[in-house]
Order: structure tokens, then C-alpha cells, then sequence
């Protein structure tokens, strides 16, 4: 009964005709195409965009595109595997649906043992399908190129806005910070005496971060994470501790610490270029960020470097000898 009713839910929900037979392709996959207004078919190379269910005979659904809240979209080509549905989709036109009874010792055919335990032997995975669109290769690539032009132009008047907005802030704060060709500005508070350190040494960090906003997102100081309302449970405070220049940081850091004396405290004014770029990280640090961090370079544990050998000078080249001079003649 319940299996009944479900079925009459998906007819609905794809618009059957309870007349429509089931048929069966060369590989033994079973298909049911239902067309509420026929149209042309769909061809090889064709980009497709479609809804999908796929489920177990006993209907437990194993992936639906409704529930992701975002449909497929794929080139049709020759099919390689009995699952792939390339067999289908020619089969089809824009707007219609389809039940597709995949059986399930073909698809496992070979591998039994990694066969799901949701799955029996002798089933289908059962497949539910409707058109959404279709475009041409040409057309396809037109409209993602389009986005993405539409992308990075978005991105780069963002970009423009955070330069703006992090030379307003270095401005109103009366900041007199350095600034690399990279981009990273940096304002030593203390200078240490040590030697700086170089890519490989461990280097150990106290530091606070915090948004243009003022917002503390981190800290690894007790005293600054409570005065910035930061809840760190089960937290450590105190310096964290990696290898300089091997990406463990985000490149601002790596960059901004190689230029400091062991013992120096800094602050690093870093673009969202040298943190966490278009992307952001959590709730606090939003895409196209620039983020300040007061840092101390507290420890550097050195290994050992190869001596930088000078650069071989280049041979003197033998000038020729300098052609004496005659005196001119005198004129009689």
C-alpha cells in the first residue's frame, strides 16, 4: 500500500501518464520517457542541466537534487558504464521526465564486495529525471565565460574597495608602516637584537588578530582574547610555533615575520591577497578582508643553512692594446 501511494506521489510529481510502458535498452537498463509537450531530442555533445532522485526499489532515496537545492548539469556523451544514464538522455527532450530501473548486479558486476548494504542483489537503483534545460557546447561555454567575466569583475571592484578602505585606515590611524612590493604593511613597535629568522627555522609567535572593524577573531594572548570577548575553550595561551616558509600560515605571516628580529614586536597590516583572499574564513573574517595582527617573534630555533656561496665573478676580458699615436706631419 505504501508503496503504491509513494509511486503515484512520483507520477504526479513528473507529470506520467499511467498508460506509459517501461522499455529496455541493450544493456537490460529499464526506461519509462514521458513528454507532456514532445520537442526534438537531445543530442550528443549537448550541455544539459536536470533534477534527479536516485533511490532503492523499496524507495529509500539515496541522492536527490532537490534536496541539495541545486540540479545537474553535464555534457551528453557516449555512454561508459551502465549507470551514467548516456544511454537515456537521447532518449529525451527538454521538460520530460523519466523513471530509469538500473540493475544493481550490473553496476557491481565484478565487485560484489563493495556493493552498499542499502542495495540487494537482483534490485535497481531506481532513478527519477527531469529536463530542465539544454544548450550546445557553444552556448554552454559562452554562458560560463560570461560568469566568470561577471566573477572577477565583481571581485576586482571588491578588491579596489578593500585598498581604499586599508589606506583609510593606515591614514586615520596616523600609522607609519613599511610596505613590501607584495603588499604587506608592517610597522615595528620593538625592535629585537637577534638575527631574523630564515625559511626552516621554527619560529614561535604570541599574537592577536583582528578585523579593520576592530573585531578580535584569534588570539594566542590570554589578556587581549578576554578583552576582545573571545571564547576559547580548553585554549593554551601561549606562542604558537611552526616552520617559516613552509605555508603552515597564511603568506602575510610568512612574509612579515621573515623581516623581523627574534625578540621584535610588530604589527601586520595584510591584504586579503596575502590571508584568506575571496574565500574569508568563518563568520568573523568575510571574503576580500584585510586583516591586522599585533605579533612578538618570541623564540627562533635555527637549523642549520647553507652558506650562501658569492656569485662567481665573470673573467676580466684582455682589452687589445691601445694603437700608438703618430704625430701628424708637418707641413713643410
Amino acid at each position: 500500500m505504501k508503496s503504491t501511494i509513494f509511486l503515484g506521489l512520483i507520477l504526479c510529481l513528473f507529470g506520467f501518464k499511467a498508460s506509459a510502458q517501461f522499455q529496455r535498452t541493450a544493456k537490460g537498463v529499464q526506461y519509462q520517457i514521458i513528454s507532456s509537450s514532445p520537442g526534438a531530442k537531445l543530442k550528443q555533445n549537448n550541455v544539459i542541466t536536470f533534477n534527479a532522485i536516485q533511490a532503492t526499489d523499496a524507495d529509500s532515496v539515496l541522492f536527490s537534487t532537490y534536496k541539495q537545492g541545486q540540479p545537474i548539469k553535464t555534457q551528453i556523451h557516449p555512454s561508459t558504464n551502465v549507470a551514467d544514464l548516456m544511454d537515456i538522455f537521447p532518449l529525451m527532450s527538454v521538460n520530460d521526465s523519466a523513471i530509469v530501473k538500473v540493475p544493481v548486479d550490473s553496476v557491481f558486476k565484478g565487485h560484489e564486495t563493495e556493493m552498499p548494504p542499502i542495495l540487494k542483489k537482483g534490485g535497481n537503483i531506481v532513478f527519477k529525471l527531469k529536463i530542465i534545460s539544454s544548450q550546445t557546447l557553444e552556448e554552454a561555454m559562452a554562458e560560463r565565460n560570461a560568469a566568470m567575466e561577471k566573477v572577477k569583475a565583481e571581485g576586482e571592484k571588491v578588491k579596489a574597495t578593500e585598498m581604499v578602505t586599508l589606506a583609510n585606515y593606515i591614514k586615520t590611524h596616523g600609522l607609519v608602516a613599511k610596505t613590501t612590493p607584495s603588499g604587506l604593511h608592517y610597522v615595528v613597535r620593538s625592535a629585537g637584537i637577534k638575527p631574523k629568522p630564515l625559511n626552516g627555522d621554527t619560529v614561535y609567535v604570541n599574537y592577536t588578530g583582528r578585523t579593520l572593524e576592530g573585531k578580535t577573531f584569534d588570539s594566542s594572548v590570554e589578556a587581549d582574547a578576554k578583552a576582545g570577548g573571545l571564547n576559547q575553550p580548553g585554549r593554551t595561551y601561549e606562542p604558537i610555533s611552526f616552520a617559516l616558509g613552509a605555508g603552515r600560515v597564511i603568506k602575510g605571516w610568512d612574509e612579515g615575520l621573515a623581516l623581523l628580529n627574534e625578540g621584535s614586536k610588530a604589527t601586520f597590516i595584510i591584504p586579503s591577497a596575502l590571508a584568506y583572499g575571496e574565500r574569508g574564513a568563518g563568520a568573523d573574517i568575510k571574503p576580500y578582508s584585510t586583516l591586522l595582527f599585533d605579533v612578538e617573534l618570541v623564540k627562533v630555533v635555527r637549523v642549520k643553512h647553507d652558506a650562501v656561496k658569492p656569485a662567481a665573478k665573470a673573467p676580466l676580458k684582455k682589452r687589445a692594446p691601445l694603437k700608438k699615436r703618430t704625430s701628424a706631419k708637418k707641413k713643410n
